[in-house]
C-alpha cells in the first residue's frame, strides 16, 4: 500500500480537481514529505518549495492547466508543481544528470509554461503571454508567482507598469514569505479581499461605474471616484495595495497561503470576475511543514544532501577552504585597514561570503535586493566619490549587469572590483545558473583588468592587487572547494598582466585557467608517463595577457592546449590565438572548453568530462595534438 495513497492517484492537475476541497490538506502533507525525503537525498531548493504547497494545489485546482498558463518566477519553488503535473515518478532523479530539472522547462512539461531560472521575469513573460492570447481570440488565463524578493528587481516593476497600462487580463500571485504583516491584520484582510471578489460586489462595482460614466457624466465621474476612494480607503488602512492599484492593477490581499479554502475562493472569484490585471498578495510560511527550514529558512533556501531527523548535512567538511570563504575572510582582512572598500551584494549576502563583512562593517555593507543593474552603477555613484566598491555577484547573474559594467563601470574607468563566483560549472541548478561566459564578455571590455586564481591563496592575492590598482578589476572564482593550500597572513600585490611559469617542458605549452590549472598539472604527470613533455603556465591574467611569456614557450614547445571552463567561442582560447596572430606566429593551438551547447545539469565532474576539459581529457587531447600513438 502506497505511503502516500493520495498522492499517488494524482497523475495531472485533471486527477487533482476530482478530489473533494476537504481531501486537499492531507494532499499536501504527502507532498511536503516527498519533497522533505527526496531533497534530504538529493540536494535542492527546500524551503522556497515547501512554502507553496498550498499555493500550487490552489492554483492547480481552480485554473484549467496548462491551457491557462502558470508562470514561476524563478522556478525554484516548482517541486509541488512537478509532483502532481505528472513527473512524481521520475522526481527522485529530481537535478540529477539526465533527470528531472531543478526548474520549470518547456521541454520538460507543457505545464512548464516558461523556462525560468533568473528571478524577476515571470510579469514580463506572463504580460507577453496575455498579449499573445488576446491577438488569438484566445480566452484562457496566464498566471505569474513570484516572490516579494523578484519584486525588488527592475523588470518586474517594468512589466507592472506596462501591464496595467495595457489593461490586459492578467493574474499576478505575489508569494510573500516575509510574514511582515499581523495575523490579525492578514485575516481581516483575507476576509476583505473575498468578499471585495466575489460575483455580486465585482458586478455591482461595474455596472455602478458604468451607469454613472454615462448617465451622471459630470457628477457621476465625482461619485465615481468617491466611491473608489471608499474602497481604497476600507482596504488601504489595512493593506499594503496602494502600490498596485496606482499601477492600474486591482489589489486583493494580502491572504493566507496556507488555507487552501480561502485560496481557492478567492482565485474563483477572480477567474470568473475579473477582467484587466489582478495582483493577489498571498502570505506564505517559507520551510512550512519542517521544523528546521521554519525556524531559519535562509539556511535551508538551497542545500546538499541532509539528516531529516536532525536537519544537519550529510555531505563531510573538506579540510580545504572554498573559494566563497577566501574572498569573505580577505575582504575583511582588507577592509579592517582600508576605510574605501565598502562590498556590496545583489541579494546573495550568505551566498558570496559577505555575511561576515556585513556584521563587522554594517554601515559598509549594502544589500540591494535582486538589482544587478542597480548594484553596479550604485557601485560607480560610490567609486567617483574616492570609494572602492566591491561587487560580490554570481556569474550568471552579471550578465543581467552588462551594459552597466560597460557604460558605467569601464567607459569613465572607475575604481569598482567585481568579485566574480560561480565561474564555470556550477552543476546541479544546471544551463541557467552555469557561469561559462563571463571570460568572453568581460575581456572584449576596454580598461577591464580581468584576473582568474589557480587557488584559494592566489584569490587573495588577486583581491589585493584589484583593490589597489586604479580602474575596473575583475576577480573570476568557481564554485566549490579550493585546492587546500590554506590562506596567508600577508597579502602580495601580482604584476598585472604577468603569468606564472608552473612547469618547464619541450613538446607543447598547456595553458589552463583558474581552477582548470589543477587539473592542467595532475594532466602533465600523466603525459610524462607517456612520453609527452609539457610546459605549464597559469596565465594569471585574462586580460591583459602575458603575451611575452606566453609567445616565448609557445615558440619553445611548438604546440598550444588551452583549457578553460568558458565557451569555446570567444573565450581565453579564442584571446591566445588573436595573440599569436598579432605576434605572426604560425603554431597549432587546440581550445578545450564549454561547447557551442547550453550545458544540461549535473554533477560538476560529470559536466567536466562531457565538456573535455576533466583530467582524462586533458591527456587525451594533449596526445592527439603531439601525434603520439599509446
Amino acid at each position: 500500500m502506497s505511503t502516500h495513497p493520495l498522492l499517488s492517484t494524482i497523475d495531472s492537475p485533471e486527477d487533482l480537481r476530482k478530489l473533494s476541497e476537504p481531501d486537499l490538506p492531507l494532499l499536501a502533507h504527502e507532498i511536503r514529505e516527498v519533497i522533505i525525503d527526496t531533497v534530504s537525498k538529493v540536494g535542492g531548493h527546500l524551503a522556497p518549495c515547501l512554502g507553496v504547497v498550498e499555493l500550487t494545489l490552489a492554483l492547480h485546482y481552480v485554473f484549467n492547466t496548462p491551457a491557462d498558463k502558470l508562470i514561476w518566477d524563478v522556478g525554484h519553488q516548482a517541486y509541488a508543481h512537478k509532483l502532481i503535473t505528472g513527473r512524481r515518478d521520475q522526481f527522485h532523479t529530481l537535478r540529477q544528470y539526465k533527470g528531472l530539472s531543478g526548474f520549470p522547462k518547456r521541454s520538460e512539461s507543457p505545464y512548464d509554461a516558461f523556462d525560468t531560472g533568473h528571478s524577476s521575469t515571470s510579469i514580463s513573460a506572463g504580460l507577453g503571454i496575455a498579449i499573445a492570447k488576446s491577438l488569438l481570440k484566445d480566452s484562457s488565463k496566464t498566471i505569474a508567482v513570484i516572490g516579494d524578493g523578484s519584486m525588488t528587481g527592475g523588470i518586474a516593476f517594468e512589466a507592472l507598469n506596462q501591464a496595467g497600462h495595457l489593461d490586459k487580463d492578467l493574474i499576478v500571485i505575489l508569494n510573500d514569505n516575509e510574514m511582515s504583516i499581523s495575523p490579525n491584520v492578514g485575516a481581516l484582510s483575507s476576509f476583505l479581499s473575498r468578499k471585495l471578489t466575489s460575483k455580486t460586489v465585482v458586478r455591482a462595482k461595474k455596472d455602478l461605474s458604468h451607469f454613472l460614466k454615462h448617465h451622471w457624466s459630470a457628477v457621476g465621474e465625482n461619485i465615481r471616484h468617491v466611491l473608489k476612494k471608499s474602497e481604497e480607503s476600507i482596504k488601504g488602512f489595512f493593506t499594503p495595495g496602494m502600490l498596485f492599484e496606482a499601477l492600474k492593477f486591482d489589489y486583493i490581499g494580502p491572504i493566507s497561503g496556507h488555507n487552501i479554502e480561502d485560496l481557492i475562493e478567492t482565485f474563483e472569484n477572480v477567474r470568473d470576475f475579473s477582467t484587466g490585471p489582478v495582483l493577489i498578495h498571498v502570505l506564505t510560511k517559507k520551510g512550512k511543514g519542517y521544523a528546521p527550514a521554519e525556524r531559519n529558512p535562509g539556511a535551508y533556501h538551497g542545500v546538499g544532501p541532509f539528516d531529516i531527523g536532525t536537519g544537519q548535512p550529510l555531505t563531510p567538511k573538506s579540510s580545504a577552504i572554498s573559494y566563497t570563504k577566501a574572498f569573505g575572510d580577505t575582504i575583511i582582512q582588507i577592509a579592517k585597514n582600508d576605510p574605501k572598500v565598502v562590498c556590496i551584494s545583489a541579494a546573495m549576502t550568505a551566498g558570496t561570503g559577505l555575511m561576515d563583512f556585513s556584521h563587522r562593517f554594517p554601515d559598509r555593507f549594502f544589500d540591494v535586493g535582486i538589482a544587478e543593474q542597480h548594484a553596479v552603477t550604485f557601485a560607480a555613484g560610490q567609486a567617483t566619490e574616492g570609494m572602492h566598491p566591491v561587487v560580490a555577484i554570481y556569474s550568471t547573474f552579471m550578465q543581467r549587469a552588462l551594459d552597466q559594467v560597460i557604460h558605467d563601470v569601464c567607459l569613465p574607468k572607475l575604481n569598482v572590483t567585481f568579485a566574480i563566483d560561480r565561474g564555470g560549472m556550477v552543476g546541479d541548478d544546471g544551463p541557467t545558473h552555469h557561469g561559462v561566459y563571463d571570460l568572453t564578455f568581460l575581456r572584449f571590455i576596454p580598461n577591464m583588468i580581468l584576473m582568474a586564481p589557480k587557488d584559494e591563496r592566489e584569490l587573495q592575492h588577486m583581491l589585493y592587487t584589484a583593490i589597489n590598482t586604479p580602474g575596473p578589476t575583475a576577480i573570476r572564482y568557481a564554485r566549490g572547494n579550493g585546492t587546500g593550500v590554506g590562506l596567508s597572513d600577508t597579502l602580495l600585490k601580482i604584476p598585472i598582466g604577468k603569468g606564472e611559469l608552473l612547469r618547464e617542458g619541450k613538446d607543447m605549452l598547456l595553458l589552463p585557467v583558474g581552477e582548470r590549472v589543477s587539473a592542467a598539472l595532475e594532466a602533465a604527470e600523466g603525459l610524462l608517463k607517456v612520453g609527452v613533455d609539457v610546459a605549464v603556465i597559469n596565465p594569471r591574467f585574462i586580460t591583459p595577457l602575458d603575451s611575452d611569456l606566453i609567445c616565448e614557450w609557445a615558440s619553445k614547445t611548438g604546440k598550444i592546449l588551452t583549457i578553460e571552463d568558458n565557451a569555446r567561442k570567444g573565450g581565453f582560447g579564442s584571446a591566445v590565438l588573436e595573440l599569436l596572430a598579432a605576434k605572426g606566429l604560425t603554431i597549432p593551438c587546440r581550445i578545450l572548453g564549454v561547447p557551442d551547447r547550453f550545458l544540461e545539469h549535473g554533477d560538476q565532474d560529470t559536466l567536466r568530462r562531457l565538456a573535455r576539459i576533466d583530467t582524462p581529457s586533458i591527456i587525451t587531447a594533449a596526445i592527439e595534438l603531439a601525434g603520439k600513438e599509446v
